[in-house]
């Protein structure tokens, strides 16, 4: 599994199927630790993970990792992440079709190599490249969908979203956020680890 991901992860790195790689400092290909059971996607890598060269490492990341945290989880023992896009789009715009289709091999193999149990769509650009719906996050958020190779999949907030909607009230997006990951959670500990 390693080898293969790596494999990946270096023709990644060379890749100039879009434009993105005129202007990325680095592929961003995954963080985390590879495992079968629990895959994070993303939308596309920011200023700081085009920098270092790893997903969710700003503030976004910083509260994604407290998300997990607040449920036993962490990046380094239970998550692999990865994200839609590997290059930053200019201005952190969302990607564009063209390059979220140049880029989809390298997800898909992710996905193949892995088989992931349960997959996190994070935001509503992961959500729209695996879920064919006119519904936003909001309405979709927290529920069970089925994804490839027999994953669950479910699409919860994007963590800068949440830093911006800061209110911790009832029916506020941090609370969704905590039922959803305790939902998660619940899962996650039926799963074996095979």
């Amino acid at each position: 599994m390693f080898e293969q991901l790596e494999s990946v992860r270096q023709k990644c790195a060379a890749c100039q199927k879009c434009g993105l790689c005129q202007t990325r400092t680095k592929s961003v290909f995954s963080g985390g630790v590879p495992n079968n059971k629990l895959m994070l996607i993303g939308e596309a890598p920011g200023f700081f993970e085009d920098q270092q060269g790893e997903p969710f490492v700003g503030k976004a990341g910083q509260l994604l990792d407290k998300i997990f945290e607040s449920v036993g989880l962490s990046r380094q023992k239970d998550i692999y992440i990865c994200n839609t896009i590997k290059c930053r789009p200019p201005n952190n715009r969302d990607p564009l079709p063209e390059e979220k289709n140049a880029c989809r091999e390298y997800l898909d193999a992710q996905l193949d190599i892995l088989r992931p149990k349960i997959i996190l769509l994070c935001g509503k650009v992961a959500l729209k490249s695996f879920i064919d719906t006119d519904l936003g996050i909001t309405k979709v958020r927290g529920q069970w969908f089925d994804g490839p190779n027999g994953a669950k999949m479910m699409p919860i907030f994007h963590p800068s979203y949440l830093l911006r909607n800061a209110q911790k009230t009832v029916g506020s997006p941090k609370w969704l956020m905590w039922q959803d990951i305790q939902e998660i959670k619940r899962v996650y500990d039926t799963l074996s680890d095979n």
